[in-house]
């Protein structure tokens, strides 16, 4: 009931809103941010956003916004940042994350890492190769991986992505889940795209990165 109930919280528009808007940022979100970027005032905003933290969807933090400590600082302020933990809701209750555990524990014993990256490039081609950056971007986001341009070191850009769909599988089992992560985000990117997909993991995202051809 504690998932029904949280998922339950995003039926109302602005709460809806204001969530979407932590989640995208990938960072902490104050107050005074979130209502600016969502258009209603600081109070309805707050109001909101603690309904959001008390239901376990977002967390909360203190930090002086201005950077500075000390006298003349200021009181600290209270930010949000999208919660770790993971909610789903299925009627009547469905147990998908056991299959997907035994099957990811059978294709490791039983060494089908080809096999499984074969079927997801498969999966991930279906819909046909993306045109351009644009439209890669927008399938990923379908897919829920949370896309994002950022610097990739060598004064050029890389699309990260935010979020794994996978996370949980990709915790016990990384080589195998994060192999076929690859395969599949590869699939969905096609030759002819421009772009190509790579491992590059970091801490809080996707171990895939996508970077145009030229680049890498």
């Amino acid at each position: 009931m504690e998932d029904i109930e949280a998922v339950g919280l995003l039926q109302d528009a602005v709460r809806r809103r204001l969530y979407e808007f932590v989640a995208a940022q990938g960072r902490e979100v104050s107050r005074n941010e979130a209502a600016e970027a969502v258009g209603v005032a600081r109070t309805l905003a707050a109001f909101h956003l603690d309904r959001l933290a008390a239901a376990g969807l977002l967390e909360t933090a203190s930090r002086r916004l201005s950077g500075r400590s000390g006298p003349g600082a200021g009181r600290p302020a209270k930010v949000y940042r999208r919660a770790a933990g993971e909610r789903g809701v299925s009627l009547p209750p469905r147990d998908y994350r056991t299959a997907a555990e035994l099957l990811a524990e059978a294709a490791e014993d039983a060494r089908l890492d080809d096999a499984v990256r074969a079927a997801a490039r498969r999966r991930g081609a279906a819909a046909g190769p993306c045109r351009d950056e644009a439209e890669a971007r927008a399938r990923l986001t379908e897919r829920g991986y949370e896309p994002f341009v950022d610097a990739d070191g060598d004064g050029g850009e890389v699309v990260r992505l935010r979020n794994c769909p996978f996370h949980a599988l990709a915790e016990d089992f990384p080589p195998l889940v994060c192999g076929m992560n690859l395969a599949l985000v590869e699939g969905l990117l096609g030759e002819g795209s421009g772009l190509v997909a790579r491992m590059d993991a970091r801490a809080g995202l996707c171990c895939v990165a996508i970077s145009k051809n030229n680049e890498h």
